[in-house]
């Protein structure tokens, strides 16, 4: 308890706090040394992270592109443009004729893919336009299944899952893309691959880590086994495909493993299109219901049950710990494309279902590695195959685009069509008679761009001549200068900085006294040159003003910067910051670029190292000097200098925050001592008084 000065009529509160004034002095020093510490790291760190980014701008210098910039022009671009990179050669280049373009290969169906009475409609299922196509869809029974493989390790071992089916013919395997020959042969040559009884692939040439197979292929029929939950019935089946209703079985073993029921799809459900009851095979007793075309299947029957409780009340679905077994198949129907590429021949079979549309299917194929278009044209009925690569790559009597199978050939018409071979862009450079597969194409780093056909004495030959770009290259370099004089300013501006040592950091009672305006100018003044005079900072400077002024061996004509018009400036007050006679560099970028590039980036190990690099290792060994002293963002205290003298200071607060409250607390048993002791005099005196006064 604190008795505050109601005896002897002293501002107890206010003599505590003026004492403990004095007796905090020592903790405000702490604190002002600990926020100094940090604003020493913070300019550290700031200035580290002016020192990445002029490294990576030395690290981007290191590159040839920012020297060998290149210009290039065509004297009719018209007929011909180029564009070019900087790793191509001064060179002139004379194409003198284009006989011809190069073009794609093309197949367009003759016939109208819609019978005579009807038009089909791209968005809607094939399965309900059967009576539009002119020629009907033959489907077939299966279940098709895609399966990609993530090989983690060579020799891993590739098993399809069969779900109680066996594979039908016509597997689709390809590994890293490449389409691979299904075989019998349980030995397998390079480039095919056999399939197991078990599902188990066999390769003729070993898996390697990271490789990825995809498999298309077909089940005769596929069975799902489905354990039904102990909580809750089971009322609802999706399969996620359409089935075909003559080959669906449904199996449902109750909970007692005695009774079983087989069903199958019965009569439609009325006002209910696409809708069909499933029915007791033995009974004819309908169970539940089936939407075939998506797969759909619910038991949720309130008229029909499997069983009922204990208390015989009707349990609705499936019963909990039952067993339900489904086999079905579904229409399918498959068709090949086989095309000749710049990557050899590609192999694609695609797939499809009875609820794909014309517009899905043609996804399938744009979308597929066979590399072709397929297009279908509403206003002509009819369907094209156009091959996304231009030029010819087949034999010269084998056709491009080959395709089989029933849908493709006689659904969409392309067994009776016209076909345009794809043709090579023909034409004559300095000289050469000569081909390629693109009008577009690249040479010793230009790439052309063939645009029309020429005849030798018709059109002036196309001149292409390619040039340094100095202008770029004298860019690149002066933004380099301009990024190192920054930098050397705000190092320069640190070392320089004047300190000011009567400016503390303010105390928080010292806060109250100064207005916001005051608080930032008394801090500006008080963070003003901690780091004046630093040793890393000055090593820095000097080492890179040495790295700038080297000698470097370039077998040409310049062998240091001021040669080639860049050297310090006279004022040294600038702390060695660089100017750059600009007549000067253009014209030694024209004389010799070659011994200009290697002034800043020859990659050599002594005397004919580039300034680039020598200036890279400079920067890189003064930041982890920075490191070490301040950190990083990211780093704890404890790794680094200034971190763990911050620690330190936070323990010395800590201890003599303890001790001034210690101190405190003595304080004010000391004064409520008095207090009471002045208290008990008082109440004596009145007592005495009283005495006295009765007398």
């Amino acid at each position: 308890m604190r008795i505050a000065g109601l005896a002897s009529g002293m501002d107890i509160d206010k003599m505590v706090k003026d004492l403990m004034r004095a007796e905090r002095m020592p903790l405000d020093k702490l604190k002002q040394k600990k926020q100094t510490l940090e604003w020493q790291r913070d300019d550290y760190r700031t200035l580290n992270t002016k020192l990445l980014s002029f490294r990576d701008k030395l690290a981007n210098l290191k590159l040839t592109p920012n020297y060998r910039a290149r210009t290039v022009t065509s004297s009719n671009d018209t007929f011909v443009s180029a564009t070019v990179t900087s790793g191509a050669s001064q060179a002139s280049y004379s194409i003198s004729e284009v006989k011809q373009l190069a073009s794609a290969a093309i197949k367009v169906t003759k016939n109208k893919v819609s019978s005579d009475t009807n038009k089909i409609d791209s968005t809607r299922s094939l399965v309900s336009q059967q009576g539009a196509f002119a020629n009907n869809i033959v489907w077939q029974q299966g279940v098709v299944e895609t399966k990609t493989f993530n090989i983690k390790e060579a020799g891993q071992e590739v098993k399809l899952d069969l779900f109680g089916g066996n594979i039908k013919p016509g597997a689709n395997i390809k590994v890293n893309g490449k389409t691979l020959e299904v075989v019998s042969s349980a030995n397998p040559s390079a480039g095919q691959v056999s399939i197991g009884n078990d599902g188990t692939l066999t390769f003729g040439t070993p898996l390697t880590k990271d490789s990825v197979v995809k498999v298309d292929y077909v089940l005769d029929k596929k069975t799902q086994n489905i354990d039904v939950a102990d909580d809750v019935p089971l009322n609802v089946i999706n399969l996620g495909r359409p089935v075909n209703k003559e080959d669906l079985e449904v199996n449902i073993t109750l909970d007692d493993g005695i009774t079983t029921f087989n069903l199958v799809i019965g009569d439609p459900v009325q006002n209910a299109d696409g809708l069909f009851y499933l029915k007791d095979k033995t009974t004819g007793q309908n169970l539940g219901k089936i939407i075939p075309s998506t797969g759909a299947i619910h038991f949720n029957e309130t008229e029909n049950v499997f069983k009922n409780d204990e208390e015989g009340t009707p349990i609705i679905g499936v019963p909990q710990g039952s067993n339900v077994k489904i086999s079905y198949t579904q229409n399918y129907a498959s068709f090949d494309i086989k095309t000749q590429t710049s990557k050899g021949e590609v192999n694609e079979k695609i797939f499809i279902n009875e609820n794909d549309t014309l517009n899905s299917v043609i996804r399938k194929v744009n979308e597929s590695t066979a590399g072709v278009t397929m297009f279908y044209d509403s206003f002509s009925d009819k369907v094209t195959l156009t091959r996304k690569e231009t030029g010819k790559f087949g034999g010269e009597s084998e056709q491009d685009i080959i395709v089989s199978g029933q849908f493709i050939e006689n659904v969409l018409g392309f067994s009776n069509s016209d076909y345009t071979d794809g043709q090579n862009a023909i034409f004559t450079i300095n000289g050469l008679d000569t081909q390629r597969n693109s009008n577009t194409f690249e040479m010793s780093g230009v790439t052309f761009t063939l645009k029309q056909t020429f005849l030798k004495d018709t059109v002036q030959p196309i001149s292409i001549s390619i040039g340094n770009d100095t202008n770029q290259v004298f860019e690149n370099i002066k933004a380099f200068v301009t990024q190192y004089n920054e930098l050397i300013a705000d190092i320069n501006g640190k070392l320089n900085e004047n300190r000011y040592r009567s400016y503390k950091p303010l105390t928080d009672d010292e806060k109250e006294e100064l207005s916001d305006k005051q608080q930032e100018k008394w801090e500006e003044m008080a963070r003003s040159g901690l780091l004046k005079g630093d040793s890393v900072l000055s090593s820095v400077l000097s080492s890179m003003r040495l790295d700038m002024s080297s000698v470097i061996e370039t077998n040409g004509l310049f062998k240091q910067l001021a040669s080639i018009g860049i050297k310090t400036t006279a004022n040294y007050l600038e702390g060695g910051k660089l100017e750059i006679d600009e007549a000067k560099l253009k014209e030694a970028l024209e004389k010799d670029p070659q011994s200009v590039e290697n002034l800043f980036r020859g990659d050599g190990s002594t005397s004919d190292r580039g300034v680039v690099h020598k200036l890279y290792d400079t920067v890189d060994a003064t930041m982890k000097k920075l490191q070490e002293k301040a950190g990083r963002a990211t780093s704890t205290n404890q790794q680094f200098t200034i971190g763990r003298e911050l620690d330190n200071v936070d323990k010395g607060i800590t201890r003599f925050e303890q001790k001034l409250k210690l101190t405190e607390d003595r304080y004010w048993r000391q004064f409520t001592a008095m207090e009471k002791a002045i208290q008990r005099a008082n109440e004596q005196s009145n007592y005495l008084w009283q005495q006295f006064s009765g007398s």
